[in-house]
């Protein structure tokens, strides 16, 4: 059985400093540590991105849990949000 998930517009001020996880909602990232009963290496999907200070983000984890307060300690981005993001750094780093 599918869930309706209701996606949230990010503030506009919430951005993250330079050494902060940027991720947008729809990314898919995958959890590096075990957190409230997702087991470590689980996917997931962003479904808020919020913080003006933190910039923290709120996954529907593919194994049921939807899990708050998450960041880059325990996120690792994949897919397109992961090349999106090492694009990013390469074309800073220049």
């Amino acid at each position: 059985m599918l869930l309706a998930v209701t996606i949230w517009k990010p503030h506009s001020l919430a951005k993250p400093h330079a050494d902060q996880l940027d991720l947008r909602i729809g990314d898919k990232v995958r959890s590096t540590v075990e957190i409230n009963g997702v087991p470590e290496g689980t996917e997931g999907k962003v479904i808020l991105a919020n913080g003006f200070n933190w910039q923290r983000y709120r996954v529907q984890f593919n194994n049921g849990p939807e899990v708050g307060d998450l960041d880059g300690r325990q996120l690792q981005p994949i897919g397109r949000a992961a090349k999106r993001i090492e694009k990013r750094s390469k074309k800073a780093a220049t």
